[in-house]
């Protein structure tokens, strides 16, 4: 899982976000981020950006994790259901749902630490070469 910390540590999103890479594990993946003054939207609440960006990088870590080395993912599609504010902490977690050679389907849930269920996403990732 060492292909998946470092191409994490190599992403300028995630690391302006704050975002760390907390777990990783054949299918699933956590990232966790604080909502700060630059990640929150007029309201103090988390920008579903933010929110939209951590579901997203989780749920493509996660299908990532079940690809031959040399290869990628990139997102094709991804819709994703705003639940509930985001506060604090938010924790992403990315799970495949359905692993394939074409098409990855993904799911990816975030909870903020006051135990809200932020927002639920699914999605579909595509395989690509590495390069």
């Amino acid at each position: 899982m060492d292909r998946i910390r470092d191409s994490f540590a190599r992403q300028g999103l995630m690391a302006t976000l704050g975002a760390r890479l907390v777990e990783v594990a054949p299918g699933r993946v956590r990232i966790e981020a604080e909502v700060t003054p630059a990640t929150a939207q007029q309201h103090g609440f988390g920008h579903a950006g933010l929110t939209f960006a951590l579901a997203d990088s989780a749920a493509g870590y996660a299908a990532l994790t079940t690809m031959e080395e040399g290869q990628e993912v990139v997102t094709s599609e991804f819709r994703i259901s705003l639940l509930a504010p985001a506060r604090g902490l938010l924790v992403a977690e990315g799970r495949v749902i359905r692993p394939g050679r074409r098409l990855i389907a993904i799911a990816a849930d975030v909870h903020g630490d006051d135990g809200a269920h932020v927002a639920t996403a699914l999605g579909t990732m595509v395989p690509v070469r590495a390069g």
